[in-house]
């Protein structure tokens, strides 16, 4: 791993400090060594919060998408990564799949027996598609055993009071997937990509013209593509944008990816918006485990130790 990758590695997985500057400036060298799936996005370390949400190997199967660890027996997703037909008319009157769910990997053939966790239930939100395609697009999946936390497997944070975007570190987030790229293949391992965030006014402009795409409402935010026009695409729904509040540096998941087709076609792809949904969240999870904040800092400081030594344990 060359020294500009893994500087922008340890800019978004561990402080985001700065991030969207930081892309401005790499090398020519770095972006080589991009990968065309998720239509560009680069190779992750273990992301301890990444879930794979899987329901067939083919999209006309359901296909597999991403998924959040938010505590030791919650995963957040789109509402829509759990049906095969996802429009409003397929869904309606019908039960949510249950998914199979893996944690702690990084690698497509990872995602075997030994990786899958067992699911309890899945909890749409009770307003999934109300309206429209990408109205309340969550669910929350339950799994029957409290996961045991690692450096591998940790919960992302839920946003704190206060923490809704508007103080975030160099107005930039980053998402992690397995989503397709330009030849509509899923990627074999895990990517992530740093995304500026974008004026919500602009995305809703881009939108609102659509029956197929997110009429962009107040329970949503968008990020754009990268400099070298990297964006998310699909397969990536599901995945959490992680932001750093800049006054206390603290990582969380600010968004769950809802609209995740922009590829090269669109500009914008769109989030839910969690802060919008805690109550909801908090009425269902009841809580995080005590011991998930001191795991998710001893992760963090394992994924730092990684990047300087540049040991590609993926």
């Amino acid at each position: 791993m060359g020294f500009p990758l893994t500087v922008v590695l340890l800019a978004a997985l561990v402080s985001l400090a700065d991030v969207a500057h930081t892309e401005e400036k790499k090398s020519t060298e770095s972006a080589s060594l991009r990968s065309r799936r998720m239509i560009g996005g680069m190779l992750a370390p273990h992301v301890p919060w990444q879930v794979m949400v899987y329901i067939g190997e083919s999209i006309l199967d359901g296909g597999y998408a991403g998924g959040a660890l938010i505590s030791d027996r919650w995963v957040l997703t789109a509402g829509r990564n759990l049906f095969v037909r996802k429009s409003r008319q397929d869904t309606r009157g019908k039960v949510p799949v249950v998914p199979k769910v893996y944690l702690g990997i990084s690698q497509k053939v990872e995602a075997d027996a030994s990786k899958e966790v067992a699911v309890e239930k899945v909890v749409l939100h009770p307003w999934f598609q109300n309206q429209s395609d990408w109205d309340n697009n969550l669910a929350l999946i339950q799994l029957k055993e409290s996961v045991v936390m690692s450096d591998k497997i940790t919960p992302i944070p839920l946003p704190e009071r206060g923490q809704d975007l508007t103080n975030t570190r160099g107005g930039s987030g980053v998402i992690a997937g397995w989503g397709w790229g330009s030849l509509l293949t899923h990627a074999a391992s895990l990517k992530y990509l740093v995304l500026p965030l974008v004026n919500d006014s602009d995305c809703k402009a881009e939108y609102e013209s659509s029956d197929h795409t997110p009429a962009v409402d107040d329970n949503m935010f968008c990020t754009g593509p990268t400099t070298f026009q990297e964006n998310v695409c699909f397969g990536d729904a599901g995945g959490a944008l992680a932001v750093t509040d800049a006054e206390t540096g603290d990582i969380y998941a600010a968004g769950i990816l809802s609209y995740d087709k922009s590829c090269t076609s669109r500009k914008y792809g769109v989030y839910m918006k969690i802060s919008s949904y805690l109550p909801w969240i908090h009425s269902i999870i009841r809580g995080d485990t005590e011991k998930s904040s001191a795991l998710r800092s001893d992760a963090m400081l394992k994924m730092y130790s990684w990047l300087q030594t540049g040991k590609k344990n993926m």
